[in-house]
This record gives structure tokens, sequence and C-alpha cells, in this order.
């Protein structure tokens, strides 16, 4: 045994797996993430046309919006939100994966994809239990 398996003995049949989420798509939760991430990026982005410059702000406003109307929900869940915001234009492909390590059978795991003409955005939403 190396010294990590010494040190640690519970981890040393620890298998790491794809988080295998239960399906949040049809829970009311759900529609309540897609409407308050929504509703931000409306209001954040709106009609604007894709601007390098901005999209850090719209990025971080968006993801503090977000996490704050969560919380109102008061839901026994801690909140972890990305935003990932990109130009629109042909050819452009956009690949967006996460996993994790958590409990299956009460974390939550949210995707919302919003768009207007020039900007693409991608939020997730994870929603771990208390």
């Amino acid at each position: 045994m190396n010294n990590a398996e010494n040190e640690y003995p519970e981890k040393q049949n620890v298998k790491a797996e794809a988080a295998t989420v239960p399906d949040s798509s049809s829970t009311p939760f759900n529609q309540e993430v897609q409407n308050i991430s929504k509703e931000a990026l409306d209001n954040i982005i709106g009609n604007s046309a894709y601007q390098h410059l901005t999209t850090n702000q719209w990025s971080q406003q968006a993801v503090e919006t977000i996490a704050v109307n969560l919380v109102k929900l008061n839901k026994p869940y801690k909140y972890i939100v990305t935003c990932v915001i990109m130009q629109t234009c042909a050819g452009a492909g956009l690949s967006v994966s996460s996993t994790c390590y958590w409990d299956k059978s009460t974390d939550l795991s949210f995707t919302v994809r919003w768009e207007n003409k020039s900007v693409v955005t991608i939020v997730n939403v994870f929603a771990v239990a208390l």
C-alpha cells in the first residue's frame, strides 16, 4: 500500500462515475429554474447584440441574479450556477458537459438554453440537498 492508501483507506475502493441525476425535467422545480433563469437573461441581455466587452458583466450578473432568486424559493438546497455566453455565428458549435459526485437520489441538475439574434447562453444550475 502506498502512503495515500494508508492515509485514506476509506477512499481505496471509491469509483468515480458520471452522475446519473434524477429526471428533474418533469418536476415543478424545473419550471421554476427555467423561469428564473430566462427572466434574468431577458432583463440582463434582452435584445442586445453580442459585445465581447460586456459578456463578463452579463455572465456575472446572470449567475448572481439566478442564485439569489433560487435562494428566495426556500428549498433545502445549496446552489451552484454557471453561465456560458457565446456569439451566434454561422458554423459555430458549442458542447457543454459536466459531471459530479453526489447523492443522485436528492441532488438535481438543470440546464437552460436562452438565445436572441446574436447571443446563445447556456445556464447550468446544480441543486445540492442540504
